[in-house]
């Protein structure tokens, strides 16, 4: 009997597995929560069997069977990336799955038009994004669970590699009222004893 599933929807169903909610999987994997829901109920149907218990609104649970699917449905993707990987060396082609980890405040200002030359260039590349604070992007990085990030340079570790790809303007915070309010440009060291307000000033 012909099996009709697919590697997306299993792609979906681990992440959702391991993530403990459709919010979370939903993040990881950049793809909307109903879009997530729509993938497992398929999958269930198409195999009879149920992979969750939801154990409140955004709380799930995997059931013994789901464990074991898990399991499975990990073999059959990493199985799918070697057959990526081999088709890449015999092609040349850039291709296969890109996991990339942002901080929140970094990637509005840079990603979109990276992102949008990025998927020109290399149409095969499958990108998951995946928002995360300073401590995660490190902890990620060294555990494989992310292949890039883009964040500051803000005391990165010796054991990651920081590569500067543009710098970025400096601003100040004032009160309307503050003496260097008016001041279009400031040094940083003019500003050691200044407390921070509401407009903004461009440090040069």
């Amino acid at each position: 009997m012909a099996m009709r599933f697919t590697l997306r929807q299993l792609e979906y169903f681990v992440a959702e597995g391991e993530a403990g909610s459709i919010a979370m999987a939903s993040d990881k994997v950049s793809i909307s929560s109903p879009a997530i829901s729509a993938a497992i109920v398929q999958l269930e149907d198409e195999f009879g069997l149920q992979v969750f218990v939801h154990k409140h609104a955004r709380s799930l649970s995997l059931t013994p069977g789901g464990r074991k699917f898990l399991v499975q449905a990990k073999t059959v993707l990493a199985a799918a990336e070697k057959l990526n990987g081999l088709a890449s060396n015999i092609t040349g082609r850039v291709q296969g799955p890109l996991n990339i980890g942002r901080l929140s405040t970094f990637a509005q200002l840079v990603l979109p038009q990276l992102r949008q030359r990025f998927e020109a260039k290399y149409p095969q590349v499958r990108k998951k994004q995946s928002e995360l604070d300073q401590a995660a992007i490190f902890e990620q990085l060294r555990n494989a669970e992310i292949d890039v990030a883009f964040t500051y340079d803000l005391e990165i570790p010796s054991d990651i590699t920081f590569i500067p790809m543009l710098k970025l303007p400096t601003y100040a915070m004032l009160a309307v009222s503050h003496p260097l309010a008016g001041i279009a440009h400031l040094a940083p060291e003019g500003l050691a004893n200044c407390a921070a307000g509401p407009p903004m000033r461009n440090l040069n």
